[in-house]
């Protein structure tokens, strides 16, 4: 009967039907076969699914990401980082990162970074003469960096699945996210030496304190979120209404804001979170599933019985999660396989804290390999070039990113040295 639910998920899949129906018709599928539970225990599986506290930040962060591009703070963002690293041979590559950086702050999401930044960064290279290939990857391999700096939706479902500490997430996915920054811009300064890239500008302490103070309010928001969190003042769900209280402050402030405009956002917001939400419940049910037939144990028995060593192990989950995240949309990844792994992990030491960071890591280097490759879609359209060529360009770029996440995995300190001090009892 499993054999058959997974035959019938992959099939919807590639049939194109929406990955929230393919995992709750499959499971269904099983229900209906084996006889084992009532057919109401499909619906009673969803709503608990969906039933929890810390999943109210996913709608909220969503909503504060969309007032804030609506406020019209990327172009503040893209003139802040400009200043600080725009004076580097390769200037605006370094500058696509940085931006990205700060913007990771506040939307949480890596599509809507290349959304967001995307059209600025792209505009901006090919008019100082950078080839489009090259700013193409900057922008895809960049925007990877949103959902591991915090905040992070990935991270708030991998909690939710794990029944982890999303503080603590939030605040391990920091130093990656900036070891992250770095890889990408010494390959930059590769390309930049090979290529002959222009520097952007000259270094100026005046320049760089004018446009700080104009994008003193868009660089408060990861302040707010981040710090909040850290300190305690907040939790996660809490952090997220903060955030969308200062972004709405600000779109007044700014008069960016109207109730047209107000009204379209908030739509927006809730047709993303019931995608998200539906996403969960169809795979709160398939995990489910897979639990109440011991498939987890038997694939823990399976893992273990490969090595006791926690580095291959993990290795090994690596090429999984990198081949899943080719074909499947990161939420659904996440609710599916953390079920399935995160047992294999504890039986052999790994913080699930950890964990966390390496799987989104994982699944954020998915958006940028086709077929799926989410980020390269958006910016196949923002460049307006087939996604064949997206895909081509980026190839390079993933050598940074492959390089951070080896990293993570063998280091652990990288990931839970912050935690453990911020989160001292």
């Amino acid at each position: 009967m499993i054999g058959i639910m997974f035959i019938a998920l992959f099939a919807l899949i590639i049939i194109g039907a929406p990955i929230a129906i393919a995992l709750g018709g499959s499971s269904m599928l099983w229900v209906y076969l084996s006889k084992a539970v009532p057919d109401f225990t499909i619906l009673h599986r969803m709503v608990n699914g969906v039933d929890s506290f810390p999943l109210l930040a996913i709608p909220f962060f969503i909503l504060a990401g969309n007032l804030m591009n609506a406020a019209g703070l990327t172009n503040q963002i893209f003139d802040f980082a400009r200043a600080i690293v725009g004076w580097l041979p390769g200037g605006l590559g370094h500058v696509n990162i940085g931006a990205s950086i700060i913007f990771a702050g506040m939307s949480g999401a890596a599509v809507a970074d290349a959304g967001g930044l995307g059209t600025i960064e792209i505009k901006a290279m090919n008019d100082a003469g950078y080839d489009l290939d090259f700013s193409m990857a900057v922008t895809a391999a960049s925007s990877t960096i949103g959902p591991i700096i915090p905040p992070s939706l990935p991270m708030v479902i991998f909690g939710v699945m794990a029944s982890a500490s999303i503080g603590k997430l939030f605040i391990a996915g920091f130093i990656p996210g900036l070891l992250m920054g770095l890889a990408l811009m010494i390959m930059v300064a590769y390309y930049a030496k090979k290529r002959n890239y222009p520097r952007d500008a000259s270094f100026s302490i005046k320049t760089l304190g004018r446009t700080f103070v104009k994008g003193l309010p868009a660089l408060m928001t990861p302040v707010i979120i981040i710090g909040g969190i850290a300190s305690g003042v907040f939790t996660p769900t809490e952090a997220a209404i903060a955030a969308v209280a200062y972004s709405l402050i600000l779109g007044i402030v700014y008069r960016t804001l109207n109730f047209k405009k107000l009204v379209a956002i908030s739509m927006e917001t809730a047709e993303t979170t019931a995608i998200i939400l539906l996403i969960v419940s169809g795979a709160s049910i398939f995990a489910w599933v897979l639990t109440a037939n011991q498939v987890t144990e038997k694939f823990a028995a399976l893992m273990l019985g490969m090595s006791n060593n926690k580095y291959v192990i993990l290795m090994v989950i690596n090429v999984i999660l990198l081949v899943v995240g080719c074909f499947m949309e990161t939420i659904a990844a996440i609710t599916i396989l953390t079920p399935v792994l995160l047992p294999v992990v504890m039986k052999l030491g790994v913080d699930p804290i950890h964990f966390g960071v390496i799987m989104v890591l994982n699944l954020m280097i998915g958006l940028l390999t086709p077929p799926v490759g989410m980020v390269l879609f958006v910016l196949s359209r923002v460049a307006k070039v087939p996604f064949e060529r997206a895909a081509k360009a980026t190839v390079p770029f993933l050598i940074p990113l492959l390089t951070v996440l080896i990293l993570i995995t063998f280091i652990e300190p990288l990931c839970m040295w912050l935690p453990g001090i911020l989160f001292k009892r």
